[in-house]
């Protein structure tokens, strides 16, 4: 099962605008060093939008490669169906160990649409899929049932804040043992995740996604630890401190939660380009203040005496990190 931080890595640009496959590979390596429970490659903060097939296979096997079994890696799937299809064969053949199934969130239709769209992209490959709502792209109780009563869909991430909605279909699909039951994995994912945390873990979902691991792993490890140990004050202080000013200047810009993660690496001194259109790289005087905002974070963290040392030592071997969801899912 998956645990722990998971680490959405940014997909790195060339001067000539091609996939910087070395950047990728030193970014992917300083991730998993820091401690990330699981990679999760070319989805949303990684621009999967912006990559073609071929560049994301790319993408992927640098990813398999670089970690080499010590924590699993997941790779996004989505856009039109012919072509998630297409991702996700593509995924499996570079070795990854999962899917995150972006569906597409522009275009609306009843809840029995999304659940054919998973049915026959999970068809598509042999990989456990964690199925992502968001946008229009959601499900209610009854289809939710369904697409997770799928073998190969292990988890959903929930990108759409409707707690109330997703309580109850956490407690059917924990209910329902054709699902996998407890196996099943729920995720939060929304952007700047950190701020709705603590209301999600309010309804039963811990795991999440942190933006932040990729530029400032050390907050972001700490956060978890604060939060999961319940210590109040150190959660509010990284809230109040650097994660409610992330995400407010994250609101600013449309497409400022992705363009901004990979400014801040580059700020980190590891040059990852710029972003792809239709997104923009933010403005010098919100680069400034993105600067400021984590230097801010940092010295919360150092103030409070939570800092995280590196994982030097391997990580659990990817089969018994996944296993357990998936043999409940029947799939390995």
């Amino acid at each position: 099962m998956l645990e722990g931080v998971l680490f959405f890595p940014v997909t790195p640009f060339a001067p000539d605008g091609s996939v910087d496959v070395a950047k990728l590979a030193e970014h992917v390596h300083s991730g998993v060093h820091a401690g990330a429970g699981g990679v999760f490659v070319a989805c949303g903060t990684g621009e999967f939008h912006a990559l073609g097939v071929e560049e994301f296979a790319s993408v992927v096997r640098t990813a398999v490669e670089v970690t080499d079994g010590r924590v699993p890696v997941f790779a996004g799937a989505g856009g039109s169906l012919p072509l998630a299809r297409q991702y996700a064969r593509a995924a499996d053949q570079a070795g990854a160990d999962g899917l995150l199934l972006m569906l597409p969130y522009l275009v609306a239709g009843p809840p029995a649409g999304p659940v054919a769209y998973v049915r026959q992209v999970v068809e598509a490959s042999s990989l456990p899929v964690i199925v992502y709502q968001r946008g229009t792209a959601r499900f209610d109780v009854p289809s939710a049932l369904e697409v997770a009563r799928l073998p190969q869909v292990v988890g959903l991430k929930d990108g759409t804040s409707d707690l109330d909605l997703l309580a109850r279909i956490v407690t059917a699909i924990r209910a329902d043992t054709a699902t996998g039951g407890s196996a099943f994995q729920f995720f939060n994912g929304m952007p700047t995740v950190e701020g709705t945390v603590p209301a999600y873990r309010g309804i039963g979902v811990e795991l999440y996604s942190s933006a932040v691991f990729c530029f400032a792993p050390e907050i972001a490890l700490a956060f978890l630890r604060a939060v999961t140990a319940g210590d109040e004050v150190t959660v509010q202080r990284l809230l109040g401190g650097f994660f409610h000013p992330l995400i407010t200047l994250c609101e600013k810009v449309p497409g400022y939660s992705v363009a901004l993660v990979k400014a801040a690496v580059r700020q980190g001194g590891l040059d990852v380009g710029g972003v792809r259109p239709p997104l923009t790289d933010p403005a010098p005087e919100d680069l400034a203040e993105l600067e400021g905002i984590t230097a801010q974070g940092r010295a919360l963290v150092a103030a409070n005496g939570v800092g995280v040392a590196p994982v030097d030592g391997p990580r659990a071997p990817v089969a018994a990190a996944v296993g357990f969801q998936a043999d409940a899912a029947g799939v390995l």
